[in-house]
């Protein structure tokens, strides 16, 4: 992987321009291969990511088409090594090249939604490449929910630091695929991946999973802990 120069720069803006506060940040893995799942709620997310970890081994999966937006593009090739993902289809050649990353011990982030979220800020529904990436290379997953990264344009407009937060949940790993009833398990796990994002962020943007049963137990065993 070639090195990424920008990365201390970009941290330390993220620090200055912002109110950032990290919550659970010892939860991500030092080594190894990291599946990092977070909802997606502005273009600033994934700089936003690489000020929650030290790690220097960042791969961000991204929407193919900011590769027509020169200057994002640009800030995203300085911030980590990406994969350019297809949202239009199942690119199984992105998943293929993100699969390779975590079989090299590399962290990768992806937004499970596959876009920005609705113009309320909340959670989608979620697609099935981050159940399939985490069932093919067996990795842990790491839920982020992030709020605020939407709102941070409006601050800056009035001159005033916006406050963001990263809430960052336990590891946690998905049993071996089932072969033979694949849909069903993609199906199952995309839902737990998803829950456990939603568990991560405020009522109020928990969008398609805020009444989901398996949130409401995850969020009692935060709770209890």
């Amino acid at each position: 992987m070639h090195k990424q120069p920008f990365l201390g720069p970009i941290k330390f803006l993220v620090k200055k321009l912002t109110k950032f506060n990290v919550i659970g940040g010892e939860n991500i893995p030092e080594v190894g291969g990291v599946l990092i799942t977070t909802n997606h709620r502005s273009r600033l997310d994934t700089p936003l990511l690489v000020a929650i970890t030290e790690r220097k081994d960042l791969v961000a999966i991204v929407a193919k088409k900011y590769q027509e937006k020169p200057f994002f593009k640009w800030v995203l090739e300085r911030v980590g090594t990406m994969v350019w993902m297809d949202r239009e289809k199942t690119d199984f050649g992105a998943i293929r090249e993100a699969l390779m990353h975590l079989r090299k011990g590399r962290i990768v982030g992806i937004a499970p939604e596959g876009t920005r979220s609705s113009e309320a800020g909340t959670l989608l529904e979620g697609k099935q490449g981050a159940a399939l990436m985490a069932g093919q290379a067996g990795v842990p997953i790491v839920p982020v929910g992030i709020v605020g990264s939407r709102e941070v344009y409006s601050h800056w407009e009035k001159l005033r630091r916006p406050p963001v937060t990263v809430r960052v949940g336990k590891p946690y790993t998905l049993p071996p695929m089932d072969r033979e009833n694949r849909q069903e398990w993609l199906s199952q796990y995309t839902v737990e991946i998803m829950c456990q994002i939603a568990a991560q962020l405020p009522p109020e943007l928990r969008g398609f999973y805020a009444d989901h049963p398996r949130v409401k137990a995850l969020l009692a065993e935060q709770e209890a802990e």
